[in-house]
């Protein structure tokens, strides 16, 4: 269920579609349930949102009329050959699979008509309460509103997650009618119905709370998203990855890290970033779809952007940005450089203050290419005019615009017009 617009949110952004760590909120939500194999697998959107899944089936909620008529709103598309149904809330983003297989076998194993998912928070809140009978199965859910003291003082919540027999639900939903003041069709009446037409509904308690929790406001977007963080940095330092502060490191899930990898305070890796062993990043670093080679040095406050793939033992230092270039192995590119849309061989070095300025000369024209050789000795301040080619160790003098092919070998520069004397590089003048 993905129709709610999330008004507490104060966001003109449907709550479901809010980022957490690269992804939507509800595709965390989707990621968890894939591994179930559940056919056929499908959203329940407002009808603004209809055209935000991609290939997943979308069934629309024309009006918000409450999680009952949300379900009922997917019956068409669900279609009539399901026994079973599995029923999420998309703003529940730390769900993992485990557990929504253990929701599942608990299902089968008591062969109810409905199985709630419950947990134990710390801070029950205004989650509806889950009222037992005397031989363990399911007697009512109550919302917190309408509860008694008595009631309050249960432990046990609902989480809004469940499942179904389809035979027993989808009849449940045309009786249903709207008995609040907002007029809406709550699933929770669904199973108040077939728990009096005596059908066996019975709960499974989430053995960690926190994987239950629904996000409803700003203050606990952010705490999911710590709490995903958290989540990801365990697995790595697990696999072997040196996370210096987790507290301050976040990684996205799509990113991949070897073991013996370091990663300083105050890093960001993003999208499909790859790292090699033995590579050290940070602090200060953020990484988007970058690829990084063994034993390479990022940072501090470096930023790697998409297309960069620095090979191995090089060094993207101090106040470098990189973007859709590739950094051959043992280059350095050590502090306070931009490159662009460049091609730099091995063994080179970048001096400070150096930039590939690859802008069209006029508008429309695709970016110029830098092309920089092996053991290249690049001076400081230099900058290169691009489309521009630099041989095997060529070496350019401080200050230099270069606007010219340099030959291998040669030294160019010299400002404020470029000189270029061939088979000079790497030699003083007398």
């Amino acid at each position: 269920m993905a129709g709610g617009l999330g008004t507490r949110m104060r966001s003109a952004v449907p709550k479901h579609l809010h980022p957490i760590l690269g992804r939507r909120m509800v595709d965390w939500v989707l990621e968890a349930a894939l591994p179930l194999g559940a056919e056929p697998l499908v959203v329940v959107a407002s009808p603004d949102s209809r055209g935000a899944f991609g290939d997943i089936a979308v069934a629309v909620q024309e009006q918000p009329l409450g999680t009952g008529d949300a379900v009922r709103s997917a019956r068409g598309t669900v279609g009539d050959e399901v026994d079973h149904l599995l029923v999420l809330s998309g703003d529940t983003p730390l769900l993992t699979a485990d557990l929504l297989a253990a929701l599942a076998e608990t299902h089968r194993r008591e062969e109810a008509a409905a199985t709630i998912l419950s947990f134990e928070p710390a801070d029950r809140r205004a989650y509806g309460r889950v009222v037992r009978a005397g031989n363990g199965t399911v007697e009512a859910i109550v919302e917190a509103g309408d509860a008694t003291p008595e009631q309050l003082a249960l432990r046990e919540c609902n989480s809004s997650i469940y499942v179904f027999r389809a035979d027993a639900l989808w009849p449940a939903l045309d009786r249903l009618q709207p008995r609040n003041v907002q007029g809406e069709l709550y699933l929770t009446d669904a199973v108040r119905d077939l728990v009096g037409r005596g059908e066996r509904v019975v709960a499974h308690v989430a053995a960690d709370p926190a994987e239950t929790e629904g996000v409803n406001t700003r203050a606990e977007l952010a705490a999911a998203a710590a709490a995903l963080r958290d989540r990801i940095n365990a697995a790595h330092m697990d696999a072997g990855v040196a996370i210096v502060d987790p507290a301050t490191t976040w990684i996205e899930p799509g990113v991949s890290l070897e073991a013996d990898v370091t990663v300083h305070p105050f890093t960001v890796l993003r999208g499909s970033t790859r790292v090699a062993t033995g590579a050290e990043i940070g602090p200060h670093v953020v990484a988007i779809d970058a690829e990084i080679g063994a034993a390479a040095l990022v940072g501090p406050f470096c930023y790697l952007r998409p297309g960069t793939v620095l090979g191995a033992r090089a060094k993207a230092g101090t106040f470098v940005e990189i973007k859709k270039s590739t950094i051959g192995e043992g280059t350095k590119v050590p502090h306070l450089a931009y490159i662009g849309d460049a091609e730099i061989g091995e063994e080179t070095n970048i001096g400070a203050g150096s930039i590939t300025a690859n802008l069209p000369h006029r508008p429309g024209l695709p970016k110029g290419k830098t092309t920089i050789g092996d053991n290249v000795r690049v001076a400081v301040d230099t900058t290169f005019v691009a489309p521009v080619t630099l041989g095997d160790d060529a070496w350019t003098a401080a200050g230099s615009v270069i606007t010219d092919d340099v030959p291998p070998g040669a030294l160019a520069g010299f400002a404020p017009r470029q000189v270029t004397k061939e088979g000079r590089g790497g030699k003083r003048d007398d």
